[in-house]
């Protein structure tokens, strides 16, 4: 199987804000953001990146711009790795959620979080790890299981595939950082995942690129004594 980068979109207009954007139209990125968007063409130089998937949010889009138009790539739009539907709680000041009776399930059992008017963080895991699982056949039977590609989403859906990844119920997803812009990668192979990066925000990537030749399928045999290194 292929190598994912599991991009978070960089810093957006509402990630400073308070507000909890969710799905609201028109949240692009702000200053800072559109900078890291620019640095991430630099951060890859040395990724041979086969393939791009996105959420369909403006602010994936943005964060994706610069990488696409220096490789001349197409991003594919992804709609289940878009961000959680908050419904009701869309738009709203995260200091008026905090007294929710929801808000403490949301952080200590999520499993059993189901937002009002909205969807559930286990059907969000479920959406977003299936997807992941089929963009990653579908681009290792195209490209050979030495592909490194690269999805671009939003912070919780990250920390619920990288939850999977890890073998962590989903109620222990919230110790899992995901910074906006920063990189996270999972080498999945015929057995289980191996989890290469979490939360790198400027690390040297190029140990993410798989070692073995390209069209040699990755063991699933974990290093006994540890990895040595690349």
């Amino acid at each position: 199987m292929a190598t994912v980068i599991l991009l978070r979109h960089a810093r957006s207009t509402a990630n400073g804000s308070g507000v909890l954007a969710g799905r609201s139209l028109g949240v692009g990125l702000d200053e800072r953001g559109q900078a890291q968007a620019t640095a991430l063409v630099g951060r890859l130089k040395d990724i041979p990146v086969a393939a791009v998937v996105s959420s369909p949010l403006q602010r994936c889009e943005e964060t994706l711009a610069p990488l696409l138009a220096d490789r001349a790539l197409e991003a594919v739009a992804e709609p289940d790795v878009s961000e959680v539907d908050y419904g009701a709680w869309t738009g709203k000041a995260l200091k008026d959620l905090f007294n929710e009776p929801l808000w403490a399930v949301v952080q200590q059992h999520p499993s059993a979080a189901v937002f009002p008017e909205g969807e559930g963080l286990a059907h969000v895991q479920a959406r977003a790890v299936a997807a992941v699982r089929a963009h990653d056949a579908r681009i290792t039977a195209e490209h050979g299981p030495g592909a490194v590609w690269v999805l671009c989403s939003h912070g919780d859906v990250i920390k619920a595939v990288l939850a999977d990844a890890l073998g962590v119920h989903l109620d222990g997803f919230q110790r899992i950082v995901v910074d906006p812009c920063s990189i996270s990668v999972v080498q999945y192979t015929q057995t289980r995942p191996f989890v290469l990066r979490v939360n790198d925000n400027g690390g040297d990537l190029a140990g993410v690129v798989p070692q073995a030749p390209p069209q040699e399928e990755p063991s699933s045999d974990a290093t006994v004594g540890g990895a040595t290194g690349s």
